[in-house]
């Protein structure tokens, strides 16, 4: 067996000087040495990092050229409308709004933010799309990375500022109004919602047996060219190199992992990690270090890796058991790491490990 690895993700919406990672997702996919009929396989850059379609035949007229013009046209239509570093984005658009204004909103970015707020509600304020300016702040935005951490006022000026409870949505009329001076980020979920819309545009041309990959957030349907469950590989969380922690076998659901180990800044002996706590301002301490969610929804695996990892391991296991959610855990404890996971997705697991 072969390992073709799957570029380590970083969810910044452009590209942006070094590591323009917001939420890291590593992610490895196997391909068997096997027989087996070969994929299609597609692929190319977007959103600041890359993406990737593998399929097994299709309709006769749908062509592979056709398939990457698709596909590359609807991640430009999501790119438009939610990434931070193009001033001509929506979202910038909506950021650049005065407060009490009412915003006419697509309804794709509608739909994301209204989802993003509904993690934000169930993860009791782990997650919370409205933290844009405190990221830019701690140097992982748009701008340029510091080298030396905020000082506490203007942490604390931010966050008076900050809080999705300032957001106020008219379903109606998809329309959002903005009560604080706040800038919404929705980075850490609009890779999984474009994998959600590539996979529905394959599967309304014809295509059944798929793998959607962008910046390593992933949607598989059907059986791989060797007729059986697409292998997937979770990476070991580590710094210095690159190895599996475990693998598994997985259709028609949606992959998504979230981590703190490769993103993040030291100054004075003390490392600050990328992932933000929009309930303090301050970048996560906790031993959790990589966080794999299983779901129907590339966006809402996406999110809810998100939110899990800022919510730390004793209190994430708690909110994804109560929210019925797919999740597998890895924390460092010293120099070991140590892995655990829900009871649903324990169904995904080698039988070995369950």
């Amino acid at each position: 067996m072969t390992i073709s690895v799957v570029k380590p993700v970083f969810a910044s919406l452009q590209s942006h000087s070094r590591e323009w990672l917001f939420c890291l997702l590593a992610l490895f996919f196997l391909v068997g040495c096997d027989r087996q009929i070969p994929p299609i396989q597609l692929g190319g850059d977007i959103m600041g990092t890359t993406w990737g379609v593998s399929y097994i035949e299709g309709p006769p007229e749908l062509t592979p050229r056709q398939v990457q013009a698709g596909v590359e046209a609807l991640l430009a239509r999501v790119n438009l409308s939610m990434s931070t570093y193009r001033t001509d984005s929506e979202i910038s658009e909506f950021n650049a709004v005065d407060t009490q204004t009412w915003f006419s909103s697509s309804a794709e970015f509608f739909a994301v933010l209204k989802a993003a707020l509904d993690v934000g509600q169930k993860s009791k304020g782990a997650y919370d799309v409205t933290v844009g300016a405190l990221v830019d702040l701690w140097g992982f935005g748009p701008g340029n990375m510091i080298e030396d951490p905020p000082a506490k006022d203007e942490i604390a000026d931010l966050m008076s500022e900050v809080g999705q409870a300032n957001l106020r949505l008219d379903v109606q009329n998809g329309r959002i109004l903005k009560q604080s001076n706040l800038s919404v980020d929705v980075s850490s979920l609009a890779k999984g919602y474009a994998v959600d819309r590539v996979a529905e545009w394959l599967s309304a041309q014809g295509v059944s047996r798929y793998m959607v990959e962008v910046g390593g957030e992933m949607r598989l349907s059907g059986l791989s060219g060797r007729g059986d469950p697409w292998r997937i590989a979770i990476e070991q969380p580590k710094v210095s190199d690159r190895a599996i922690a475990i693998t598994l076998s997985l259709t028609d659901v949606s992959i998504a992992t979230s981590g703190d180990y490769r993103n993040y800044f030291e100054a004075e002996g003390r490392r600050y990690s990328h992932s933000i706590d929009p309930r303090t301002g301050y970048p996560v301490t906790h031993d959790l270090v990589s966080v794999t969610v299983v779901h129907q929804s590339c966006m809402m695996a996406d999110a809810w890796a998100t939110a899990l990892t800022v919510l730390g391991a004793k209190d994430a296991m708690a909110v994804a058991q109560a929210q019925g959610l797919a999740v597998y855990f890895i924390r460092r404890l010293d120099d070991e790491f140590v892995h655990s996971q829900t009871p649903l997705f324990a169904a995904y697991l080698p039988p070995a490990k369950r």
